[in-house]
């Protein structure tokens, strides 16, 4: 390599290290997040603590609200929200008694809770879960299982399973059977799937009720434009969908004089079946609180309104990884946002820093539960005691790995609200 090379090579990589090296992405708190970290110091809540500004969630109730198509019902998903205080906020506020649920413990736990619930299984579970549910119901509860319950089936076998339960318990068993709109995630995938099942629910009247169907299409909005469009992908799922209604009212027409349980969406699509649906009830939960999972096109009306809030431990300056101590001081200055460490209370959960801006993980350092490693620049103003605050990518399962649940109006902690039991 000449010399005229060599300064064409160094100048070379001299700016594309300059392109490569990090900018500072730190800043302070901003007023929201300032009034919610004084306000939690004042409160004295100084574990780790999933909050729920109610303000916010009151914002985005109104949002689906307006989302809706105004011929159809809404059904709260209670694994998004699993609190009981939650759901029942959440019910009042909009207008409904409609929930589904995902897990047995969930599901008499809120038998309990709200006896004049209207409740559709979110899943199709074990028969032994089933039985489970009817052995811890309470006999004292005004909540009647053969007319308040539907239980989900997707397949022939599962039906034949909960005939044989009905049999045992000699009662009636609400049946609503999950159709494949596209997801291809279990479910009846052909319409000639469905006449078996019919027959079967028919035959057995004292023990079995054929409710309705529900048709889960989250995939809408997931799969990659240049395969299908939404609305493409969408219109397909709503033909699945009529077909096996249609084929529903060609085995019997009685159906057609019933009041009939066609639940749809889920808070991904859910506002994509306001202007057309041939669903007559919608179910969502997690666009309520908005994790980051969620920040997608169909609820840009939504805003986040659920944190989890942990204090910081310990500062440092300087970013000190144990072997190569000597780097203490040279990391910073190639990432500002190494200029200063923090260990906050707990850590390693399904989050994205949310404030203040500019926090990151070290990888270098590693994860941790107990103690994690934040690094920021110092216009990040953070000091021992203050708070840093996570948006969770999920609610149904990052809610349940805290206590109880703070919700908040105007940055203040108003109430302790329990979650719902896991077992």
């Amino acid at each position: 390599m000449n010399r005229r090379q060599f300064f064409i090579t160094g100048a070379a990589l001299a700016v594309s290290a300059a392109f490569l090296k990090p900018n500072d992405l730190g800043s302070p708190y901003n007023e929201y997040f300032t009034h919610l970290n004084n306000n939690l110091k004042s409160s004295k809540h100084y574990l780790p603590s999933m909050l729920v500004d109610l303000d916010k969630l009151d914002l985005n109730i109104t949002a689906l609200s307006n989302s809706l198509n105004k011929n159809v019902d809404l059904r709260i998903v209670a694994k998004s929200l699993p609190s009981p205080d939650l759901l029942g906020y959440i019910m009042e506020k909009s207008g409904t008694n409609k929930l589904m649920v995902f897990h047995q413990p969930f599901l008499n736990q809120i038998t309990n809770d709200y006896p004049n619930s209207d409740i559709l299984m979110g899943k199709p579970i074990p028969v032994q879960s089933a039985a489970n549910f009817y052995e811890l119901l309470d006999d004292t509860s005004d909540f009647d299982s053969t007319s308040q319950l539907q239980w989900l089936i997707d397949s022939q076998v599962r039906l034949e399973q909960y005939l044989k339960l009905a049999r045992k318990l000699n009662t009636l068993l609400q049946v609503n059977i999950e159709i494949d709109v596209g997801l291809h995630r279990g479910g009846l995938q052909t319409i000639e799937e469905l006449d078996p099942l019919l027959t079967l629910i028919a035959n057995n009247p004292n023990h079995l009720k054929f409710s309705g169907f529900m048709g889960y299409d989250p995939h809408v909005v997931k799969l990659p434009s240049i395969i299908k469009s939404a609305e493409d992908a969408y219109l397909e799922s709503q033909e699945i969908y009529q077909s096996f209604i249609d084929r529903l009212y060609q085995f019997d027409e009685h159906y057609t004089q019933q009041t009939l349980c066609f639940n749809g969406a889920g808070s991904p699509t859910i506002a994509m079946h306001k202007n057309h649906t041939v669903a007559n009830e919608l179910s969502a939960g997690s666009c309520l609180v908005k994790p980051t999972d969620f920040d997608l096109e169909t609820l840009a009306n939504f805003i986040p309104a659920s944190y989890i809030a942990t204090p910081v431990l310990k500062k440092m300056l300087g970013t000190n990884i144990p072997a190569i101590e000597f780097a203490k001081d040279l990391l910073p200055l190639w990432d500002p946002n190494m200029q200063q460490t923090f260990f906050i209370y707990g850590g390693k959960w399904s989050a994205k820093y949310e404030s203040p801006k500019g926090l990151q993980s070290n990888g270098l350092f590693g994860s941790s539960t107990n103690q994690e490693i934040v690094n920021a620049s110092k216009k990040v103003n953070l000091q021992v005691d203050d708070f840093i605050f996570f948006r969770p990518t999920q609610s149904e399962f990052v809610f349940l790995q805290f206590g109880n649940l703070l919700a908040l109006r105007k940055q203040n902690v108003i109430a302790q609200w329990p979650i719902l039991k896991n077992t």
